[in-house]
């Protein structure tokens, strides 16, 4: 391991964002505040209580041991033994939930979850911490920083990153991922079927893959059957889709949801991904690394909502994402028609909160092909554990059966081309939640046309500090001049480094 890693990774810690993208998920949802992603990806706010003491132990890790890393691992590649526990960090319990299922060496894992034993006798310590307000990555960053000096029974062997910060860990500058080839994995081989946009999100700056990821997360527009039939006389998603099919549409079929009593969106920040997602330029580039660049798309969103919000689309109880007013939102109760998610918001949140007869929902094209959240999976350099990291990888990411069981179980979109392809048409696919309708006809066509926006590892604060800013002026709290002034002050208070922001002539 490159010695650099130590004292970048302790500088680094600043670019810690506090919201995830994707990630937004969680597998127990609760009304309770979380983050937003990616992701955030996710009620993170849910993870079992006990991983935090579980995480501070192993953050806190016993430095004595000063064996070189590299040579570990070189060791163990070469037949040596390895180590006697892995550690998994994750921001949820996403990754334990779809790694217990699908890795078949598991053979138990303790009731509090906290810890899994393969058949070998190795143990899997999971340790888990909320996205919000940056915790995991102060947590996971204070452990690679110790990695070069730490005992190998708490070194960091697999992490997880959301999309909106995962840059930040395939630097091959910083060097805090191996390489996938350095595991033994080819990635023309092993993962030859995974969608384009995801291996470019897995890549360094010299397009060497450094993460891996199960999962592609493609959007689309999850509508209430019960209120299309009311407003439109009709609940077929093919029909939907032509009252959905680009934002001019869309504000037509608002002013009718209106009219008979119905919002279309629950609030602003749902429409916020199919904008961000489509920006021509970077957060923040390598060229100019001090300086943050508010793309246009951005402001787009903010006029629109503006426009929107003040015409009544949007449910005015409802004050952004993650909290208990938008998980109300989902329930048999609103008034809310629809939600723009992947499939993971449909399992993970919207599934959890509804409250009504199962088969109330189906789903149609977006306005607009986005692209929200995923969470990537990355090897961590001097784990003493290559040969169980790579296994784990390849059962996560490259398995064919495997990955068609995690799409099942967990109705995610998963990261293989042709097994999505073959789902698009394969009743087997279909969703009792969804009344019969199989989603993966909207999700796959939406996700061969996903042209990622440029990543930053500054993604994660500038999504969430935007939309706190301008959710003010658009709740009517603040001007847009002093909107502007406050993400200027947010940003750089969490981004010391940042000097400058630009905004849009």
């Amino acid at each position: 391991m490159k010695k650099k890693l130590l004292s970048v990774l302790l500088v680094s810690t600043v670019l810690a964002g506090s919201l995830a993208g994707c990630g937004d998920k969680n597998t127990t949802p609760t009304n309770t505040p979380s983050s937003n992603g990616d992701s955030n990806s996710s009620n993170e706010s849910n993870a079992d209580a006990n991983t935090d003491a579980n995480t501070d132990a192993n953050t806190d890790a016993n430095v004595s041991a000063d064996t070189d890393s590299d040579a570990n691992a070189s060791d163990a590649s070469a037949g040596g033994d390895e180590g006697l526990v892995i550690n998994i960090y994750s921001f949820n319990d996403e990754l334990r939930n779809r790694i217990t299922e699908v890795y078949p060496e598991i053979e138990s894992t303790s009731n509090d979850k906290t810890t899994s034993t393969l058949k070998d006798g190795t143990q899997i310590r999971w340790i888990i911490n909320p996205n919000q307000d940056g915790v995991y990555q102060d947590k996971l960053d204070e452990a690679l920083s110790n990695q070069l000096n730490a005992a190998d029974d708490d070194k960091v062997d697999i992490f997880a990153a959301e999309i909106d910060y995962v840059v930040k860990y395939t630097d091959a500058d910083i060097d805090a991922a191996k390489t996938l080839t350095s595991l033994g994995i080819n990635p023309e081989t092993d993962l030859a079927d995974q969608f384009e946009f995801t291996k470019t999100i897995a890549s360094d700056q010299n397009g060497e893959m450094r993460a891996t990821t199960w999962q592609a997360c493609p959007g689309v527009l999850v509508y209430r059957r019960d209120i299309a039939n009311e407003v439109f006389g009709t609940d077929d998603p093919t029909e939907i889709a032509k009252k959905t099919a680009d934002w001019d549409t869309m504000k037509a079929t608002a002013e009718e949801l209106k009219a008979k009593g119905y919002y279309t969106f629950s609030c602003y920040t749902d429409t916020f991904r199919t904008y961000s997602n489509n920006i021509s330029t970077a957060w923040v580039t390598p060229e100019n690394p001090t300086v943050v660049k508010v793309d246009q798309k951005i402001l787009d969103w903010v006029e629109d909502s503006k426009e929107w919000n003040e015409a009544g689309y949007f449910d005015p109880a409802v004050k952004g994402q993650w909290n208990s007013d938008w998980f109300t939102a989902m329930s048999s109760s609103s008034k809310v028609f629809a939600f723009l998610f992947p499939a993971w918001g449909i399992d993970t949140q919207l599934k959890p909160n509804w409250d009504g007869a199962e088969g109330s929902w189906a789903v149609t094209s977006a306005p607009l092909v986005y692209n929200w959240g995923g969470t990537y999976v990355l090897a961590a350099e001097g784990t003493d554990n290559p040969q169980h990291v790579k296994d784990i990888l390849l059962a996560l990411t490259a398995n064919a059966d495997n990955l068609t069981k995690i799409s099942q179980k967990y109705a995610d979109f998963t990261n293989a081309k042709s097994l999505m392809q073959t789902a698009a048409t394969d009743d087997s696919f279909a969703s009792d939640f969804l009344g019969g309708q199989n989603p993966y006809t909207y999700f796959t066509p939406s996700a061969d046309s996903i042209k990622m926006a440029p990543l930053s590892a500054y993604d994660q604060g500038c999504v969430e500090l935007i939309q706190n800013a301008f959710g003010d002026y658009l709740q009517g709290q603040i001007d847009y001049d002093k909107a502007k002034e406050n993400f200027e002050t947010a940003i750089k208070e969490r981004y010391p480094e940042i000097t400058e922001i630009q905004w849009p002539e």
